[in-house]
Protein backbone atom coordinates (compact mmCIF):
# COMPACT_ATOMS: atom_id res chain seq x y z
CA UNK A 1 0.00 0.00 0.00
CA UNK A 2 2.81 2.34 -1.06
CA UNK A 3 0.11 5.58 -2.35
CA UNK A 4 -2.41 6.28 -0.17
CA UNK A 5 -3.98 8.25 -2.72
CA UNK A 6 -4.15 5.52 -5.19
CA UNK A 7 -6.21 3.35 -2.28
CA UNK A 8 -8.32 6.48 -1.82
CA UNK A 9 -9.64 7.22 -5.58
CA UNK A 10 -9.59 3.07 -6.24
CA UNK A 11 -12.17 2.54 -3.34
CA UNK A 12 -14.27 5.37 -3.95
CA UNK A 13 -14.56 4.32 -7.77
CA UNK A 14 -15.10 0.43 -7.53
CA UNK A 15 -17.83 1.70 -4.34
CA UNK A 16 -19.80 4.17 -6.80
CA UNK A 17 -19.72 1.53 -9.60
CA UNK A 18 -20.40 -1.32 -7.08
CA UNK A 19 -23.59 0.87 -5.21
CA UNK A 20 -25.12 1.86 -8.86
CA UNK A 21 -24.56 -2.02 -10.10
CA UNK A 22 -26.56 -3.65 -7.53
CA UNK A 23 -28.94 -0.79 -7.65
CA UNK A 24 -29.67 -1.65 -11.26
CA UNK A 25 -29.23 -5.19 -11.69
CA UNK A 26 -30.04 -7.20 -8.25
CA UNK A 27 -32.30 -4.97 -6.31
CA UNK A 28 -34.97 -5.71 -8.46
CA UNK A 29 -34.75 -9.28 -8.08
CA UNK A 30 -34.16 -9.62 -4.91
CA UNK A 31 -37.21 -7.90 -3.56
CA UNK A 32 -39.32 -9.69 -6.51
CA UNK A 33 -37.92 -12.75 -4.67
CA UNK A 34 -38.80 -11.47 -0.94
CA UNK A 35 -42.76 -10.50 -1.94
CA UNK A 36 -43.44 -13.71 -3.11
CA UNK A 37 -42.27 -16.10 -0.53
CA UNK A 38 -43.66 -14.12 1.81
CA UNK A 39 -47.45 -14.34 2.65
CA UNK A 40 -49.15 -15.61 -0.84
CA UNK A 41 -52.72 -16.02 -0.18
CA UNK A 42 -55.62 -16.33 -2.46
CA UNK A 43 -58.13 -13.45 -2.29
CA UNK A 44 -60.26 -15.01 -4.84
CA UNK A 45 -64.31 -14.05 -3.75
CA UNK A 46 -67.16 -12.65 -5.38
CA UNK A 47 -66.93 -10.07 -2.64
CA UNK A 48 -64.08 -8.29 -4.05
CA UNK A 49 -65.11 -7.83 -7.65
CA UNK A 50 -64.76 -4.07 -6.96
CA UNK A 51 -61.20 -4.37 -6.25
CA UNK A 52 -60.07 -7.07 -8.38
CA UNK A 53 -57.00 -6.19 -10.61
CA UNK A 54 -59.12 -6.83 -13.65
CA UNK A 55 -61.22 -3.41 -12.21
CA UNK A 56 -62.43 -1.41 -15.35
CA UNK A 57 -61.87 2.11 -15.11
CA UNK A 58 -64.11 4.17 -17.56
CA UNK A 59 -62.29 6.84 -19.77
CA UNK A 60 -65.04 9.30 -20.30
CA UNK A 61 -65.28 13.24 -19.47
CA UNK A 62 -65.95 13.91 -15.98
CA UNK A 63 -68.29 16.45 -15.49
CA UNK A 64 -69.69 15.43 -11.54
CA UNK A 65 -70.73 17.86 -8.84
CA UNK A 66 -67.46 18.42 -6.59
CA UNK A 67 -66.90 19.67 -3.05
CA UNK A 68 -63.56 21.68 -3.32
CA UNK A 69 -60.59 20.95 -0.60
CA UNK A 70 -58.14 23.92 1.12
CA UNK A 71 -55.78 23.70 3.53
CA UNK A 72 -52.06 25.79 3.59
CA UNK A 73 -50.59 22.64 1.97
CA UNK A 74 -53.08 21.09 -0.83
CA UNK A 75 -55.66 22.53 -2.92
CA UNK A 76 -58.26 20.04 -4.87
CA UNK A 77 -61.87 18.14 -4.85
CA UNK A 78 -63.88 15.36 -3.94
CA UNK A 79 -66.15 13.88 -6.15
CA UNK A 80 -69.02 12.78 -5.42
CA UNK A 81 -69.42 10.28 -8.08
CA UNK A 82 -67.68 7.52 -5.74
CA UNK A 83 -66.98 9.83 -3.42
CA UNK A 84 -63.66 9.97 -5.38
CA UNK A 85 -60.15 11.64 -4.14
CA UNK A 86 -59.04 12.47 -7.81
CA UNK A 87 -57.91 15.71 -8.14
CA UNK A 88 -55.32 17.39 -6.09
CA UNK A 89 -52.76 19.67 -6.05
CA UNK A 90 -49.40 20.62 -3.65
CA UNK A 91 -49.44 24.34 -3.59
CA UNK A 92 -46.34 24.79 -1.99
CA UNK A 93 -44.07 23.46 -4.61
CA UNK A 94 -44.08 24.34 -8.28
CA UNK A 95 -43.24 22.25 -10.99
CA UNK A 96 -40.14 24.17 -12.22
CA UNK A 97 -38.25 27.21 -11.44
CA UNK A 98 -39.93 28.91 -14.17
CA UNK A 99 -41.38 31.94 -12.93
CA UNK A 100 -45.38 31.72 -12.92
CA UNK A 101 -44.72 27.49 -13.29
CA UNK A 102 -47.92 25.73 -12.06
CA UNK A 103 -48.04 23.41 -8.68
CA UNK A 104 -47.06 20.25 -8.56
CA UNK A 105 -50.04 18.22 -9.67
CA UNK A 106 -50.65 15.08 -7.62
CA UNK A 107 -53.88 13.60 -8.13
CA UNK A 108 -55.86 13.63 -11.35
CA UNK A 109 -58.94 12.56 -12.55
CA UNK A 110 -59.73 9.38 -14.96
CA UNK A 111 -60.10 12.42 -18.11
CA UNK A 112 -56.50 13.20 -17.60
CA UNK A 113 -53.81 12.13 -19.75
CA UNK A 114 -52.22 9.98 -16.53
CA UNK A 115 -55.16 9.25 -14.62
CA UNK A 116 -54.23 9.03 -10.06
CA UNK A 117 -57.08 8.83 -7.55
CA UNK A 118 -57.83 6.73 -4.72
CA UNK A 119 -61.76 5.81 -3.42
CA UNK A 120 -62.79 3.67 -0.72
CA UNK A 121 -65.97 1.98 0.17
CA UNK A 122 -67.75 -1.31 1.05
CA UNK A 123 -68.24 -4.82 -0.89
CA UNK A 124 -71.22 -6.72 -0.43
CA UNK A 125 -72.71 -10.26 -1.83
CA UNK A 126 -76.03 -8.24 -3.34
CA UNK A 127 -75.74 -5.92 -5.88
CA UNK A 128 -77.08 -2.35 -4.95
CA UNK A 129 -76.47 -2.68 -1.26
CA UNK A 130 -73.22 -0.81 -0.83
CA UNK A 131 -71.88 2.02 -2.72
CA UNK A 132 -69.77 2.08 -5.66
CA UNK A 133 -67.71 4.19 -8.03
CA UNK A 134 -71.04 5.22 -9.95
CA UNK A 135 -72.69 6.09 -6.74
CA UNK A 136 -73.83 9.90 -6.21
CA UNK A 137 -73.37 10.62 -2.61
CA UNK A 138 -74.99 13.75 -1.26
CA UNK A 139 -72.84 16.43 0.90
CA UNK A 140 -73.98 18.26 4.05
CA UNK A 141 -71.63 21.27 3.49
CA UNK A 142 -69.79 22.70 0.63
CA UNK A 143 -65.69 22.31 1.46
CA UNK A 144 -63.35 20.36 3.45
CA UNK A 145 -61.12 22.07 5.32
CA UNK A 146 -58.74 21.49 8.99
CA UNK A 147 -61.88 23.16 10.51
CA UNK A 148 -64.47 21.95 8.61
CA UNK A 149 -64.64 18.33 7.84
CA UNK A 150 -66.74 16.68 4.84
CA UNK A 151 -70.05 15.07 5.78
CA UNK A 152 -71.18 12.73 3.21
CA UNK A 153 -74.53 10.70 2.96
CA UNK A 154 -76.18 8.17 0.98
CA UNK A 155 -79.41 5.45 1.08
CA UNK A 156 -79.32 2.25 -0.65
CA UNK A 157 -83.38 2.28 -0.21
CA UNK A 158 -82.86 -1.40 1.71
CA UNK A 159 -82.97 -0.09 5.14
CA UNK A 160 -79.11 0.91 5.38
CA UNK A 161 -78.15 4.65 5.21
CA UNK A 162 -73.95 5.12 4.72
CA UNK A 163 -72.41 8.32 6.32
CA UNK A 164 -68.67 9.12 5.34
CA UNK A 165 -66.65 11.98 7.49
CA UNK A 166 -63.22 13.08 6.19
CA UNK A 167 -61.37 15.58 7.60
CA UNK A 168 -58.08 16.35 6.74
CA UNK A 169 -55.24 18.52 8.88
CA UNK A 170 -53.28 21.01 7.95
CA UNK A 171 -51.01 19.18 5.90
CA UNK A 172 -51.37 15.94 3.68
CA UNK A 173 -53.37 13.22 6.05
CA UNK A 174 -57.12 12.70 5.91
CA UNK A 175 -58.72 10.45 8.08
CA UNK A 176 -62.25 8.88 6.63
CA UNK A 177 -64.61 7.62 8.60
CA UNK A 178 -67.34 5.05 7.21
CA UNK A 179 -70.33 4.80 9.54
CA UNK A 180 -73.27 1.93 8.77
CA UNK A 181 -76.85 2.53 10.33
CA UNK A 182 -78.52 -0.50 9.38
CA UNK A 183 -82.92 -0.25 10.22
CA UNK A 184 -83.45 -4.31 9.15
CA UNK A 185 -84.57 -6.47 11.02
CA UNK A 186 -81.31 -8.92 9.67
CA UNK A 187 -77.82 -8.58 10.09
CA UNK A 188 -75.63 -7.15 7.13
CA UNK A 189 -72.00 -7.91 6.64
CA UNK A 190 -69.74 -5.50 4.55
CA UNK A 191 -66.27 -5.83 3.55
CA UNK A 192 -64.67 -2.04 3.97
CA UNK A 193 -62.14 -1.52 0.71
CA UNK A 194 -59.93 1.07 -0.57
CA UNK A 195 -57.82 1.31 -3.55
CA UNK A 196 -55.22 3.40 -5.17
CA UNK A 197 -55.24 3.61 -8.92
CA UNK A 198 -52.55 5.23 -11.11
CA UNK A 199 -51.50 5.19 -15.10
CA UNK A 200 -47.77 5.69 -14.71
CA UNK A 201 -45.70 6.79 -17.86
CA UNK A 202 -43.03 4.70 -17.59
CA UNK A 203 -41.03 5.97 -20.21
CA UNK A 204 -39.90 8.71 -17.60
CA UNK A 205 -39.30 6.81 -14.77
CA UNK A 206 -35.68 7.51 -14.31
CA UNK A 207 -33.40 4.65 -13.41
CA UNK A 208 -31.64 5.93 -9.91
CA UNK A 209 -30.55 5.16 -6.11
CA UNK A 210 -34.41 6.56 -4.99
CA UNK A 211 -37.30 4.36 -5.50
CA UNK A 212 -39.60 4.96 -7.53
CA UNK A 213 -42.47 2.25 -7.46
CA UNK A 214 -44.69 0.64 -4.66
CA UNK A 215 -44.12 1.01 -1.02
CA UNK A 216 -45.06 0.33 2.48
CA UNK A 217 -44.58 -1.05 6.05
CA UNK A 218 -46.50 -4.16 6.53
CA UNK A 219 -46.75 -5.57 10.17
CA UNK A 220 -43.99 -3.95 10.41
CA UNK A 221 -41.97 -4.73 7.92
CA UNK A 222 -40.55 -2.39 5.03
CA UNK A 223 -41.23 -3.15 1.23
CA UNK A 224 -40.09 -1.54 -1.93
CA UNK A 225 -41.29 -3.34 -4.77
CA UNK A 226 -40.25 -1.95 -8.47
CA UNK A 227 -43.54 -1.19 -11.36
CA UNK A 228 -41.22 -4.03 -13.13
CA UNK A 229 -41.84 -6.80 -10.56
CA UNK A 230 -45.45 -6.63 -10.92
CA UNK A 231 -46.96 -8.66 -14.04
CA UNK A 232 -50.37 -8.07 -15.53
CA UNK A 233 -52.78 -10.74 -14.61
CA UNK A 234 -49.96 -12.21 -11.70
CA UNK A 235 -51.18 -9.84 -8.44
CA UNK A 236 -48.74 -10.12 -5.52
CA UNK A 237 -51.28 -10.50 -2.07
CA UNK A 238 -50.29 -10.08 1.39
CA UNK A 239 -52.56 -10.72 4.74
CA UNK A 240 -51.85 -7.87 7.82
CA UNK A 241 -53.26 -6.46 10.22
CA UNK A 242 -51.64 -3.33 10.62
CA UNK A 243 -50.26 -1.68 7.36
CA UNK A 244 -49.38 1.24 5.07
CA UNK A 245 -49.20 0.88 1.20
CA UNK A 246 -49.36 2.88 -1.76
CA UNK A 247 -47.44 4.44 -4.42
CA UNK A 248 -43.90 6.54 -4.08
CA UNK A 249 -42.51 9.21 -6.49
CA UNK A 250 -38.93 11.26 -5.63
CA UNK A 251 -40.76 13.91 -3.27
CA UNK A 252 -44.52 12.77 -3.50
CA UNK A 253 -46.55 9.73 -2.17
CA UNK A 254 -49.83 7.95 -1.49
CA UNK A 255 -50.41 5.48 0.90
CA UNK A 256 -53.95 4.11 2.61
CA UNK A 257 -53.09 3.42 6.22
CA UNK A 258 -54.49 0.53 7.94
CA UNK A 259 -54.80 -0.53 11.59
CA UNK A 260 -56.32 -2.81 14.03
CA UNK A 261 -55.98 -6.14 15.27
CA UNK A 262 -58.21 -7.81 12.87
CA UNK A 263 -56.13 -8.88 9.34
CA UNK A 264 -56.49 -6.92 5.99
CA UNK A 265 -56.01 -8.48 2.58
CA UNK A 266 -53.49 -6.21 0.62
CA UNK A 267 -53.54 -6.67 -3.52
CA UNK A 268 -50.70 -5.03 -5.64
CA UNK A 269 -51.70 -5.70 -8.95
CA UNK A 270 -51.02 -4.24 -13.11
CA UNK A 271 -54.51 -3.52 -14.39
CA UNK A 272 -53.87 -2.66 -17.78
CA UNK A 273 -51.27 -0.86 -19.78
CA UNK A 274 -49.51 1.39 -17.58
CA UNK A 275 -52.17 1.16 -15.13
CA UNK A 276 -51.31 -0.05 -11.54
CA UNK A 277 -53.47 -0.90 -8.57
CA UNK A 278 -52.98 -1.46 -4.64
CA UNK A 279 -55.60 -2.09 -2.58
CA UNK A 280 -57.17 -3.87 0.08
CA UNK A 281 -60.24 -5.46 1.43
CA UNK A 282 -60.82 -5.47 5.56
CA UNK A 283 -62.17 -8.04 7.80
CA UNK A 284 -65.81 -8.26 8.04
CA UNK A 285 -68.03 -5.49 9.46
CA UNK A 286 -71.40 -6.56 11.13
CA UNK A 287 -73.99 -4.38 11.56
CA UNK A 288 -76.87 -5.98 13.54
CA UNK A 289 -80.24 -5.13 13.16
CA UNK A 290 -81.46 -1.59 14.36
CA UNK A 291 -77.46 -0.68 14.95
CA UNK A 292 -74.69 0.94 13.42
CA UNK A 293 -71.01 0.55 13.04
CA UNK A 294 -67.75 1.49 12.11
CA UNK A 295 -64.61 1.52 10.00
CA UNK A 296 -61.98 4.02 10.12
CA UNK A 297 -59.01 3.99 7.26
CA UNK A 298 -56.45 7.29 6.82
CA UNK A 299 -55.49 8.70 3.43
CA UNK A 300 -52.04 10.52 2.46
CA UNK A 301 -51.25 12.32 -0.23
CA UNK A 302 -48.56 14.66 0.08
CA UNK A 303 -44.52 15.31 -0.05
CA UNK A 304 -42.47 13.39 1.52
CA UNK A 305 -41.66 15.97 4.15
CA UNK A 306 -39.21 14.21 6.67
CA UNK A 307 -39.86 16.13 10.01
CA UNK A 308 -43.95 16.15 9.12
CA UNK A 309 -43.22 12.05 8.24
CA UNK A 310 -41.88 11.65 12.07
CA UNK A 311 -44.01 13.39 13.55
CA UNK A 312 -47.31 11.21 12.15
CA UNK A 313 -45.37 8.13 13.21
CA UNK A 314 -44.69 9.61 16.37
CA UNK A 315 -47.79 11.04 17.10
CA UNK A 316 -50.85 9.31 14.86
CA UNK A 317 -48.46 5.84 15.73
CA UNK A 318 -47.92 5.40 11.80
CA UNK A 319 -45.80 2.62 11.90
CA UNK A 320 -42.26 3.23 9.81
CA UNK A 321 -44.02 6.04 8.27
CA UNK A 322 -40.63 8.24 7.91
CA UNK A 323 -39.43 4.89 5.38
CA UNK A 324 -42.03 6.09 2.71
CA UNK A 325 -38.46 8.41 1.92
CA UNK A 326 -35.61 5.79 0.57
CA UNK A 327 -32.91 6.92 3.07
CA UNK A 328 -30.92 3.56 1.56
CA UNK A 329 -28.43 1.43 3.03
CA UNK A 330 -26.64 4.24 5.68
CA UNK A 331 -30.08 5.09 6.91
CA UNK A 332 -28.23 5.59 10.58
CA UNK A 333 -26.37 8.11 8.38
CA UNK A 334 -28.24 9.68 5.97
CA UNK A 335 -31.06 10.75 8.45
CA UNK A 336 -28.62 12.47 10.90
CA UNK A 337 -27.54 14.20 8.25
CA UNK A 338 -30.27 15.47 6.89
CA UNK A 339 -31.28 16.83 10.32
CA UNK A 340 -27.63 18.63 10.76
CA UNK A 341 -28.26 20.32 7.40
CA UNK A 342 -31.89 20.75 8.75
CA UNK A 343 -30.33 22.35 11.57
CA UNK A 344 -27.18 24.56 10.00
CA UNK A 345 -29.84 25.98 6.84
CA UNK A 346 -32.11 27.29 9.41
CA UNK A 347 -29.48 29.25 11.23
CA UNK A 348 -27.75 30.19 8.30
CA UNK A 349 -30.87 30.50 5.96
CA UNK A 350 -28.90 29.11 2.58
CA UNK A 351 -28.80 25.42 2.36
CA UNK A 352 -25.69 25.69 -0.31
CA UNK A 353 -23.94 27.48 2.85
CA UNK A 354 -25.10 25.25 5.44
CA UNK A 355 -24.34 22.30 3.23
CA UNK A 356 -20.40 23.96 3.10
CA UNK A 357 -20.46 24.41 7.02
CA UNK A 358 -21.44 20.46 7.26
CA UNK A 359 -18.32 20.48 5.11
CA UNK A 360 -16.18 22.05 7.03
CA UNK A 361 -17.51 20.42 10.40
CA UNK A 362 -16.86 17.08 8.90
CA UNK A 363 -13.28 18.05 8.21
CA UNK A 364 -13.34 19.32 11.63
CA UNK A 365 -14.34 16.16 13.24
CA UNK A 366 -12.23 13.80 11.50
CA UNK A 367 -8.78 15.90 11.59
CA UNK A 368 -7.60 13.74 14.23
CA UNK A 369 -7.69 10.44 11.41
CA UNK A 370 -6.60 12.57 8.72
CA UNK A 371 -3.97 14.04 10.59
CA UNK A 372 -2.14 11.10 11.14
CA UNK A 373 -2.76 9.83 7.19
CA UNK A 374 -1.37 13.04 6.11
CA UNK A 375 1.52 12.51 8.40
CA UNK A 376 2.01 9.26 7.07
CA UNK A 377 1.82 10.61 3.70
CA UNK A 378 4.37 13.32 4.05
CA UNK A 379 7.08 11.11 5.28
CA UNK A 380 6.57 8.74 2.45
CA UNK A 381 7.15 11.56 0.30
CA UNK A 382 10.15 12.47 2.28
CA UNK A 383 11.36 9.20 1.75
CA UNK A 384 10.31 8.59 -1.83
CA UNK A 385 14.35 9.38 -3.44
CA UNK A 386 15.13 6.31 -1.11
CA UNK A 387 12.17 4.12 -2.03
CA UNK A 388 13.25 4.50 -5.82
CA UNK A 389 16.79 3.50 -5.28
CA UNK A 390 15.10 0.23 -3.63
CA UNK A 391 12.71 -0.42 -6.71
CA UNK A 392 15.21 0.09 -8.70
CA UNK A 393 18.25 -1.96 -6.66
CA UNK A 394 15.81 -4.78 -6.24
CA UNK A 395 13.49 -4.76 -9.44
CA UNK A 396 13.79 -8.10 -10.70
CA UNK A 397 13.70 -9.72 -6.97
CA UNK A 398 9.44 -8.96 -6.07
CA UNK A 399 10.33 -10.67 -2.37
CA UNK A 400 13.32 -9.09 -1.56
CA UNK A 401 11.75 -5.68 -3.04
CA UNK A 402 8.67 -6.28 -0.55
CA UNK A 403 10.95 -7.15 2.00
CA UNK A 404 13.53 -3.96 1.86
CA UNK A 405 10.59 -1.40 1.23
CA UNK A 406 9.15 -2.77 4.67
CA UNK A 407 12.20 -2.10 6.48
CA UNK A 408 12.70 1.25 5.10
CA UNK A 409 9.06 1.89 6.72
CA UNK A 410 9.69 0.61 9.78
CA UNK A 411 13.02 2.32 9.74
CA UNK A 412 11.24 5.57 9.36
CA UNK A 413 8.79 4.51 11.84
CA UNK A 414 5.72 5.08 8.76
CA UNK A 415 2.41 3.11 8.66
CA UNK A 416 1.47 2.69 5.05
CA UNK A 417 -2.10 1.80 5.94
CA UNK A 418 -2.45 4.64 7.75
CA UNK A 419 -4.49 6.35 4.94
CA UNK A 420 -6.82 3.38 4.86
CA UNK A 421 -9.13 4.44 7.96
CA UNK A 422 -10.05 7.74 6.58
CA UNK A 423 -10.91 6.16 3.13
CA UNK A 424 -13.05 3.58 4.74
CA UNK A 425 -14.86 7.00 6.62
CA UNK A 426 -15.48 8.84 3.66
CA UNK A 427 -17.17 6.22 1.46
CA UNK A 428 -20.14 5.67 3.89
CA UNK A 429 -20.31 9.78 4.37
CA UNK A 430 -20.09 10.49 0.13
CA UNK A 431 -23.30 7.83 -0.29
CA UNK A 432 -25.47 9.39 2.42
CA UNK A 433 -24.88 13.02 1.64
CA UNK A 434 -25.51 12.05 -1.99
CA UNK A 435 -28.40 10.32 -0.93
CA UNK A 436 -29.80 13.03 0.98
CA UNK A 437 -29.41 15.38 -2.00
CA UNK A 438 -31.62 13.26 -3.79
CA UNK A 439 -34.23 12.32 -1.34
CA UNK A 440 -34.96 15.23 0.69
CA UNK A 441 -37.54 17.62 -0.88
CA UNK A 442 -36.44 20.58 1.60
CA UNK A 443 -33.45 20.33 -0.78
CA UNK A 444 -35.43 20.52 -3.52
CA UNK A 445 -35.52 23.96 -5.75
CA UNK A 446 -33.19 25.44 -2.95
CA UNK A 447 -30.57 27.80 -4.43
CA UNK A 448 -26.97 28.48 -3.56
CA UNK A 449 -25.35 31.61 -5.06
CA UNK A 450 -25.28 33.28 -8.35
CA UNK A 451 -26.28 31.06 -11.09
CA UNK A 452 -27.08 27.61 -9.03
CA UNK A 453 -30.43 27.83 -8.08
CA UNK A 454 -31.30 24.11 -7.56
CA UNK A 455 -28.72 22.63 -4.90
CA UNK A 456 -30.68 18.58 -6.06
CA UNK A 457 -29.93 18.90 -9.76
CA UNK A 458 -26.43 19.35 -11.79
CA UNK A 459 -24.49 22.09 -11.80
CA UNK A 460 -26.56 24.95 -15.05
CA UNK A 461 -23.56 26.92 -16.04
CA UNK A 462 -22.37 23.83 -18.59
CA UNK A 463 -19.05 24.43 -21.00
CA UNK A 464 -21.69 24.50 -24.18
CA UNK A 465 -23.58 27.50 -21.83
CA UNK A 466 -21.07 29.88 -21.46
CA UNK A 467 -18.82 29.05 -24.26
CA UNK A 468 -21.33 28.37 -27.03
CA UNK A 469 -19.78 25.23 -28.04
CA UNK A 470 -21.94 22.75 -28.81
CA UNK A 471 -20.70 19.30 -26.37
CA UNK A 472 -21.67 15.27 -25.77
CA UNK A 473 -23.79 15.48 -23.09
CA UNK A 474 -21.17 13.53 -20.82
CA UNK A 475 -18.66 16.23 -21.44
CA UNK A 476 -20.64 19.08 -21.04
CA UNK A 477 -20.34 19.80 -17.38
CA UNK A 478 -20.65 22.75 -15.09
CA UNK A 479 -18.32 25.27 -13.47
CA UNK A 480 -18.45 23.26 -10.07
CA UNK A 481 -17.47 19.93 -11.33
CA UNK A 482 -14.21 21.38 -13.02
CA UNK A 483 -13.44 23.33 -10.01
CA UNK A 484 -13.50 20.08 -7.81
CA UNK A 485 -11.28 18.37 -10.42
CA UNK A 486 -9.02 21.00 -10.10
CA UNK A 487 -8.79 20.57 -6.51
CA UNK A 488 -8.64 16.71 -7.01
CA UNK A 489 -5.88 16.98 -9.36
CA UNK A 490 -4.14 19.51 -6.41
CA UNK A 491 -4.47 17.40 -4.03
CA UNK A 492 -3.30 14.37 -6.02
CA UNK A 493 0.16 16.51 -6.79
CA UNK A 494 0.86 17.04 -3.23
CA UNK A 495 0.46 12.84 -2.46
CA UNK A 496 4.05 10.41 -3.46
CA UNK A 497 3.81 9.64 -6.95
CA UNK A 498 3.19 6.12 -8.22
CA UNK A 499 6.79 4.55 -9.63
CA UNK A 500 5.30 2.33 -12.34
CA UNK A 501 4.87 4.75 -14.92
CA UNK A 502 1.70 3.54 -16.56
CA UNK A 503 0.12 3.58 -12.73
CA UNK A 504 1.36 6.85 -12.84
CA UNK A 505 -0.63 7.71 -16.08
CA UNK A 506 -3.46 5.90 -14.71
CA UNK A 507 -3.76 7.36 -11.36
CA UNK A 508 -3.20 11.40 -13.28
CA UNK A 509 -6.81 10.53 -14.89
CA UNK A 510 -8.83 10.04 -12.32
CA UNK A 511 -9.25 13.92 -11.67
CA UNK A 512 -10.58 13.82 -14.59
CA UNK A 513 -13.05 10.92 -14.72
CA UNK A 514 -14.24 11.96 -11.47
CA UNK A 515 -15.12 15.51 -12.46
CA UNK A 516 -17.17 13.34 -15.87
CA UNK A 517 -18.70 11.27 -13.81
CA UNK A 518 -19.65 14.01 -10.90
CA UNK A 519 -20.48 16.61 -13.40
CA UNK A 520 -24.40 15.06 -13.67
CA UNK A 521 -24.53 14.68 -10.22
CA UNK A 522 -26.36 17.16 -7.77
CA UNK A 523 -24.55 20.07 -7.74
CA UNK A 524 -24.83 20.07 -3.79
CA UNK A 525 -22.68 17.09 -3.49
CA UNK A 526 -20.18 18.64 -5.86
CA UNK A 527 -19.83 22.08 -3.58
CA UNK A 528 -19.44 19.84 -0.52
CA UNK A 529 -16.58 17.66 -2.09
CA UNK A 530 -14.34 20.61 -3.77
CA UNK A 531 -14.57 21.91 0.20
CA UNK A 532 -13.84 19.06 1.23
CA UNK A 533 -10.72 18.64 -0.70
CA UNK A 534 -9.69 22.70 -0.53
CA UNK A 535 -9.56 21.78 3.52
CA UNK A 536 -7.33 18.71 2.81
CA UNK A 537 -5.42 20.42 0.18
CA UNK A 538 -4.74 23.34 3.31
CA UNK A 539 -3.76 20.34 6.29
CA UNK A 540 -1.67 18.19 3.90
CA UNK A 541 0.57 21.41 3.12
CA UNK A 542 0.84 22.76 6.84
CA UNK A 543 1.67 19.03 8.05
CA UNK A 544 4.12 18.79 4.98
CA UNK A 545 5.57 22.22 6.23
CA UNK A 546 5.94 20.99 9.38
CA UNK A 547 7.60 18.10 8.08
CA UNK A 548 10.34 20.20 6.09
CA UNK A 549 8.46 18.06 2.74
CA UNK A 550 8.92 20.87 -0.21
Amino acid sequence: MKEDTKNLYVAILMSILIIFAVNHFFAPKQLENQVNAENEVSVASPLVENVEPQAVVKEEADESERIDIRTPSVKGSVRLKGARFDSLELTKYKQTLDEGSEDVRLLAPVSSEQPYFAEFGFLSAGDGIAPDSETLWHAKQGQLTPSTPLVLEWDNGQGLKFLREISIDEHYLMKIVDTVENTKDKSVVLYPYGRINRVYDLKNIQRSVVHEGITGVIDGSSKEIKLSDIKEGEPKTFKAENAWLGFSDRYWFTAFILEGNKENDLTLSKVGENRFQVDYRGYPLTVGPNSKASHTVQFFAGAKEIKLLDRYTKQSKIQKFDLAVDFGWYYFLTKPFFYILDFLYKMIGNMGWAILLFAALLRLAMFPIANKSFESMSKMRKIQPKIQDIQQKYKDDKVLLQQRTMELYKKEKINPASGCLPMFIQIPIFFSLYKVLNIAIEIRHAPFVGWVKDLSAPDPLTISTWSHIPLPGVLDIGVWPILMGLTMWIQQKLNPAPANKDQARMFAMLPFIFTLMLGHFAVGLVIYWTLSNILSILQQKAIMYKNGVK
